[in-house]
């Protein structure tokens, strides 16, 4: 199975301490976001996890013991770093400084284990096309060295945006076409293997791939192990990721970001982190009478 830490909130950046105690202790227990009181319970060992697949916007906090998890496991890791400031991003670092650590983390776990995610793309009065493609190509060149791909999407339109980001400009299908041309002209110009990631249209003519950011191809290339040949039903339309067991909690990252996805408003983060105790099982808070703990279905994907 494969261990996702990082779909539902950034683990590594908010609960570096949670998390390596969970893959020390040799087991995680995660809710279910829709019953909450049904637990499931997955074994974080070796045999168990094929492997553990991160994203973050901010390595730094477990930079030093990393290798606690990449000694004893097959790992990915997804960088997220975008043009946006704390306008956008308020508890995410600046570009700078998140590019020094993308490379400390590369120098550490090696380029091929590494996808820098240029997600979401979204338009404002301050973030336009021309801002993002002079952003990007001042990334690109600098992180080519160190990166196994880069991954881009178009912002979805949530609800929730409608009341998260009122200076949210709609993105029409040229705005797409220009900047897909464009990110694609300079992923070429640095030798950078780019890709979409989920329903995001067709821009293979500009030398854009498209694949989900999450395969057994992309994970068994980076570990030097043979996966065996599976469907990759993907989490929604459009998505090509092989199936993956998040332990991460939904309304639990601080970083603030307006177009989360994960978050129902920017504050419940900050008042749910009240419940979190890094030597607890769960994320937040702890297991109580009422709640039906299930051994999770742990298959391996992994050739014999």
């Amino acid at each position: 199975m494969i261990i996702n830490t990082g779909g539902r909130t950034d683990t590594v950046q908010y609960y570096t301490d949670w998390l390596l105690n969970r893959f020390s202790e040799g087991y995680v227990l995660t809710r279910n976001p829709m019953f909450t009181n049904k637990v499931s319970r997955y074994e974080l060992k070796p045999d168990k996890v094929d492997c553990v697949v991160f994203c973050s916007k901010n390595y730094k906090p477990i930079l030093n013991r990393l290798s606690e998890i990449t000694d004893k496991f097959n790992t990915y890791f997804h960088y997220t770093i975008t043009a946006y400031g704390k306008d956008i991003e308020p508890g995410v670092p600046d570009i700078e400084e998140s590019v020094k650590t993308l490379i400390e983390l590369s120098k550490l776990v090696g380029k091929e284990h590494i996808a820098w995610r240029y997600d979401p793309v979204l338009l404002t009065k301050d973030y336009t096309i021309d801002r993002h493609l002079k952003t990007f190509e001042n990334m690109a060149k600098t992180l080519a060295p160190y990166i196994d791909r880069c991954i881009f999407s178009f912002v979805e339109m949530y609800k929730k945006l409608e009341y998260n980001m009122l200076e949210l400009i709609p993105m029409t299908d040229c705005d797409k076409d220009i900047l897909a041309k464009g990110l694609g002209s300079i992923a070429d110009k640095y030798g950078i293997f780019i890709q979409t990631c989920g329903n995001n249209g067709d821009f293979t003519h500009y030398g854009i791939h498209s694949s989900g950011c999450m395969t057994l191809d992309i994970l068994g290339k980076a570990n030097n192990v043979k996966f065996k040949d599976l469907k990759h039903k993907g989490s929604r339309k459009g998505c090509h990721c092989i199936e993956s067991r998040d332990i991460g909690a939904y309304d639990t990252c601080m970083n603030g970001c307006k177009y989360c996805y994960a978050n129902k408003n920017p504050h419940k983060a900050f008042e749910n982190y009240k419940y979190h105790d890094p030597a607890s099982p769960l994320l937040l808070g702890y297991l109580s009478q009422d709640d039906t703990v299930i051994q999770g279905i742990q298959k391996s994907f992994l050739k014999k």
